[in-house]
């Protein structure tokens, strides 16, 4: 199984499509919040299972604040992250997503890419498709990849323009 991950587009969808199109065929979609009013163009254009949340600039979203559900075996939990002051420390998230007993957490709102394991928990940010924050300020995503058992494997990418 192959998941995009995506956040932080806020409404533009530039960036958006050029992940569709460098992600290839995918079977999961993941939107991590701040989609700010592309809810309908995801549901045109994302063929697959979709999973998206309401971030910190998503005001008249009827998006869910959070969400937990499972890729095989895996149990995820998936928030913007806003509510869990991800802009200071990604523990208060992962302490959130143990207490659910999940095994992958996902947040957004940074707009920087964040890869970490700890304590048997894979805490992640694909960054921001659309306003980059770290070094480089291209836009990002990631591809997890499972056969639903074993551990997945996660791959960050970049926007090649």
């Amino acid at each position: 199984m192959r998941v995009l991950i995506v956040s932080d587009t806020h409404g533009k969808h530039a960036g958006l499509d050029k992940a569709l199109e460098e992600a290839g065929n995918i079977d999961m979609f993941i939107h991590l919040g701040d989609v700010e009013g592309g809810e309908d163009y995801i549901e045109a254009v994302v063929g697959c299972e979709k999973h998206m949340v309401k971030g910190n600039n998503d005001f008249f979203s009827d998006l869910p604040r959070e969400e937990e559900f499972n890729i095989g075996k895996h149990k995820v939990f998936i928030s913007h992250g806003h509510s869990y002051y991800v802009s200071l420390d990604p523990e208060h998230i992962r302490q959130e997503g143990e207490s659910r007993n999940a095994d992958i957490v996902m947040f957004g709102h940074t707009h920087r890419p964040f890869w970490e394991k700890k304590n048997g928990v894979i805490v992640l940010n694909p960054g921001s498709l659309s306003f980059p924050r770290q070094e480089g300020r291209r836009g990002s995503y990631m591809i997890m990849e499972t056969d639903g058992e074993k551990e997945p494997i996660f791959q960050q990418f970049f926007l090649e323009w």
